[in-house]
């Protein structure tokens, strides 16, 4: 049980039963969800509110994870974590007891409400130019002139820097850039979760920016610089922690989301290139994260510009055609063909036989070393 979904996924287990309170269910947090390959998903909070058609009902319907919505809030206080229910239709068990009851979503009654969220389309694209306005009347001077972005130790400038953000095909984007990340060496950052996303593919992050609340004491501890992002009254949620562990940090206060505040730091400090991978960037993305935070996002990629080169979906565009059984058929026939030339050609029956005479005279320099 959690009222954060991405706290639960972190110790939710196989077979186990995720009581959440989640608000239209965006995507990111479904495919969580479905990676820990939960027996069912109970909701306190309706999963499609309507606003917008957000992407998770539907992922986790796709994936038979039944999902039982709109439980009630007074589910979480009800029971407890580590408590056996079970799941009966639309009713949730615990003992022969009833403790809640919620509807069962389908594909059908998905794709229904999605279709009925569309509506409102119209009034969240008018709340979201509304948000992007007020938040450029907020930061003009960070997003104009750089004022407020904290001196780092790593030094970006001149130099490629790749932003990883937990988001969308962030794996299969991060193992397609293995031979860029290999040649180029960026500089690595990872945005809260990102960094443990560059771990978990073998690299150790060289910044890691955020709240600091999705990342682990692994990353943290791994040697990079850590930059907290604080709100613009200097309060930053992360920096208890990182206080708790010991760990040294600079503070970054900024309106924006930290996928925004990690892009304007290496635009700022001189990075000649910023590759990133897993962040939003569609109108799509930015409504189906929730959050009106978003608006930011959209301006912050007009401010860094030419640099940014948006890494998503890359693993999608190209994927290789040649498997490796077809690789080897063709090993084997370009060494079938050399040794035929070889039998064939005067020149190559001439060279078979210099090889069979060394390696007789090697066989007879053997024979009389032992003996």
């Amino acid at each position: 049980m959690d009222r954060r979904t991405k706290n639960l996924t972190k110790r939710l287990q196989p077979g186990e039963i995720a009581v959440i309170d989640h608000v239209d269910l965006d995507r990111v947090a479904a495919e969580a969800l479905v990676a820990r390959q939960p027996a069912a998903v109970i909701n306190a909070s309706p999963s499609i509110s309507g606003r917008y058609p957000n992407l998770g009902p539907e992922i986790l319907v796709k994936h038979g994870i039944p999902l039982i919505d709109s439980v009630g809030p007074e589910l979480m206080a009800k029971i407890q974590e580590g408590d056996w229910i079970r799941v009966e239709g639309d009713d949730l068990y615990r003992g022969d007891a009833v403790v809640a009851t919620g509807v069962r979503q389908t594909a059908e009654s998905v794709a229904a409400a999605m279709e009925n969220a569309r509506a409102g389309l119209s009034l969240q694209l008018e709340a979201f130019a509304a948000n992007t306005m007020e938040y450029l009347r907020r930061e003009r001077e960070l997003l104009l002139d750089g004022v407020g972005v904290p001196d780092i130790r790593t030094s970006l400038e001149g130099r490629h820097c790749l932003i990883v953000v937990r988001g969308y095909h962030y794996r299969e984007d991060l193992a397609t850039l293995r031979p860029y990340i290999r040649e180029y060496r960026p500089v690595l950052i990872g945005v809260d979760g990102g960094a443990d996303a560059l771990l978990e593919a073998g690299y150790r992050p060289d910044l890691i920016v955020g709240d600091m609340d999705s990342v682990s004491d692994a990353a943290l501890t791994s040697g990079a610089e850590l930059v907290v992002h604080a709100y613009r009254d200097g309060y930053a949620p992360g920096r208890k922690r990182l206080e708790q562990l010991g760990l040294p940090y600079v503070v970054f206060p900024a309106t924006g989301t930290s996928e925004d505040i990690a892009m304007l730091l290496a635009d700022d400090k001189g990075a000649s290139l910023i590759v990133a991978v897993g962040t939003h960037a569609t109108l799509v993305e930015f409504l189906d994260k929730g959050r009106a935070g978003m608006a930011s996002t959209f301006l912050t990629r007009l401010r860094v510009g030419g640099k940014l080169v948006d890494a998503k979906g890359v693993s999608r565009l190209y994927r290789s055609r040649i498997s490796t059984s077809t690789l080897l058929m063709l090993v084997v026939a370009a060494l079938s063909t050399m040794l035929v030339t070889l039998r064939v050609s005067p020149l190559g029956q001439a060279y078979m036989t210099f090889l069979t005479a060394r390696w007789e005279s090697f066989v007879f320099w053997v024979q009389d070393l032992f003996t």
